[in-house]
């Protein structure tokens, strides 16, 4: 489904009823990455996926964004659509950033968190920030963190959907730069609701030490720590995780 979103046109997906759960994918990815635990969740509650401004089927911004301007968009997507205040948000990678940042600023509401290999934690490699930099200069900023046997795939459904070109737009280059040299753990620290943090054992792009300083920052946050799996944890075990969801969210 498409709507018009402050001049962007967005795709985004919305099915169940019940209890709103809102769903943010990460950096390069789309509300496809999420549809498995879209569809797992939406037999229980109601559940709204989109692919955020640059990715997927919806137009990128016209300017230079940050996590406050995606916090901002999510906030004014959920109320053009006219959906009540989320139950829960969950996040995954940079999407949990955004949920994090999101909820700190007030622009979203939401009774419980989820955060599945969160992003945001950024100052603890001086050595991944000089890479992230010269990532940033290249053409290839959306698919960076992705496990190989991934990237190929994201790849042709990003660009057989938006255009070749679109990961080498100057601006969406410049949003990458800027948004993954924001670090939200001071906005972590803010947080009051029921939190859930589900992390791979075997994650390389977001270290299973970045969800344990979540977990230490997040009052009464609970963490379950996935074996045998990556980055996109969801995908690579999609069973363990939506149960891990669905209890928490119960």
């Amino acid at each position: 489904m498409n709507i018009v979103v402050n001049d962007l046109l967005v795709n985004y997906r919305l099915t169940g009823t019940g209890k709103l759960v809102v769903l943010l994918h990460g950096w390069g990815d789309s509300l496809k990455g999420l549809s498995a635990l879209h569809d797992a969740l939406s037999e229980h509650y109601q559940v709204v996926a989109l692919d955020l401004p640059g990715f997927g089927a919806t137009q990128p911004p016209a300017t230079v964004w940050d996590l406050d301007n995606y916090a901002g968009f999510v906030r004014d997507f959920l109320a053009k659509l006219d959906l009540p205040a989320p139950y829960a948000l969950v996040g995954h990678s940079n999407g949990g950033a955004l949920a994090v940042r999101a909820i700190s600023t007030g622009c979203v509401e939401p009774s419980k968190l989820v955060l599945v290999a969160a992003s945001g934690v950024r100052d603890t490699d001086k050595g991944r920030r000089l890479m992230l930099k010269a990532i940033a200069k290249t053409g290839n900023v959306a698919t960076i963190w992705l496990p190989e046997r991934h990237r190929q795939k994201l790849r042709k459904q990003l660009y057989g959907v938006a255009g070749s070109d679109l990961m080498v737009v100057e601006h969406l280059k410049e949003t990458f730069k800027k948004t993954v040299r924001q670090d939200v753990q001071k906005d972590a620290a803010q947080l009051k609701l029921p939190t859930l943090l589900v992390y791979a054992a075997d994650d390389k792009a977001v270290p299973l030490a970045y969800g344990q300083k979540f977990h230490s920052l997040i009052d009464g946050s609970k963490m379950t720590i996935i074996k045998d799996a990556e980055h996109f944890v969801h995908i690579d075990q999609p069973a363990q995780v939506t149960a891990a969801i669905e209890e928490f969210l119960a």
